[in-house]
């Protein structure tokens, strides 16, 4: 891969939320993701979780884990 991501392979955009059930990140961060600096990744995935659960999602155990291997 280019760079780090968050991506569990669980690709499923919730309608009317407009996030990735398995990420949290939007089609937008999802296509942009290798043109994106560091820090820009580094700043989305430390807003993942909450991100998430403000949408009313549960983030699953794969991406916590992801994002403390990322971390």
């Amino acid at each position: 891969m280019a760079c780090d991501t968050p991506c569990i392979t669980v690709c499923i955009m919730m309608p009317g939320i407009g996030l990735c059930m398995g990420c949290g990140r939007t089609i937008e961060e999802i296509s942009d993701w290798d043109i994106r600096t560091q820090d820009e990744r580094r700043s989305i995935m430390a807003s993942l979780l909450s991100r998430m659960e403000n949408a009313g999602l549960e983030p699953s155990v794969a991406l916590r884990e992801r994002l403390a291997d990322l971390a």
